[in-house]
């Protein structure tokens, strides 16, 4: 198997991780969103902490990181939270595709805070994506719009969070960085969590278990994927959690979404596919260009 071939598949497999995630928590019920994120959290902290000791790394990583590891993590505790609260209350599909919005946010970030230069078919592919999301949050002036915007709002945060990492890059190993975010994340929720604490059945303990354990299968999948592939060859399949997650809120849940929300998939997943195209034209041309000054 090549290696773009390597980090599709991890990518497919990462997009199913948080699907479940997602359904895992949905179907966990009525609990407090910070108890769910707590626990989510938790149980990606003690298996990252294992792979830490295991491969005798720093358990909060380097002394010069330290701020961007915790810039990274706070910004990602947020983003975590807003999603949490939109996956319990709007269609899981919808959810997840709000969560989507993250890439086309962070090249507006990485244009303000790095000064990477944006270009025009990335401009016109956020406008797109943003005209997308439209469809799904069909705004109105009613109390019903608000787990939509904090949706958005967690895609804001998590591209936030993104960015970071762009910074941090290979600085840090990436269980590392994962472990780092998933106790500050644990720590920050405690206290949220006792005070709020509702005492939950056998099932609810392994629903938030298992979401835990399916959100590092994700976290790690992604992560790994991206060492075998470039993101703008292979990001367009991380898109498949849309479809695990409409497919799960059909079976388990019931819940269908409207034609909008459908249209609202297709053109985000338009913006996105068209980025894909583009980013791998100009590879390619960079690519000859290479090649003819090789041979010059």
């Amino acid at each position: 198997m090549s290696d773009r071939n390597k980090g599709i598949l991890l990518l497919l497999v990462s997009a199913l991780g948080f699907s479940f995630m997602g359904a895992f928590v949905k179907l966990s019920g009525d609990l407090p969103t910070m108890q769910k994120a707590f626990f989510r959290n938790i149980v990606a902290a003690i298996i990252t902490l294992g792979f830490v000791l295991y491969h005798n790394e720093r358990i909060f990583g380097k002394k010069e990181n330290q701020k961007l590891l915790l810039s990274r993590s706070a910004l990602g505790a947020v983003g975590i939270i807003a999603n949490f609260y939109a996956i319990d209350r709007l269609v899981l599909s919808d959810a997840e595709m709000l969560n989507k919005l993250s890439p086309f946010i962070l090249i507006i970030f990485c244009a303000i805070f790095l000064k990477e230069k944006a270009r025009r078919f990335q401009v016109i592919a956020i406008l797109v994506a943003f005209m997308g999301a439209l469809f799904i949050i069909q705004p109105e002036f009613s109390v019903d719009i608000v787990p939509y915007i904090v949706g958005v709002v967690g895609a804001v945060f998590a591209a936030g969070a993104y960015t970071i990492l762009r910074v941090l890059g290979n600085k840090e190993k990436h269980y590392t960085v994962v472990f780092y975010f998933s106790s500050f994340t644990t720590v920050l929720l405690l206290p949220f969590t006792i005070f709020m604490y509702e005492p939950m059945s056998w099932q609810q303990w392994v629903l938030l278990l298992l979401a835990g354990a399916c959100a590092t299968v994700g976290q790690f999948g992604i992560t790994l994927a991206y060492k075998f592939a470039p993101a703008n060859e292979i990001s367009i399949f991380f898109y498949s959690t849309v479809v695990y997650s409409a497919l799960l809120s059909i079976v388990l849940f019931g819940q269908i979404p409207t034609l909008l929300s459908v249209i609202g998939y297709v053109v985000i997943f338009g913006a996105s596919f068209y980025m894909f195209l583009k980013n791998n034209r100009m590879d390619k041309k960079e690519a000859a260009r290479g090649e003819q000054l090789k041979s010059s």
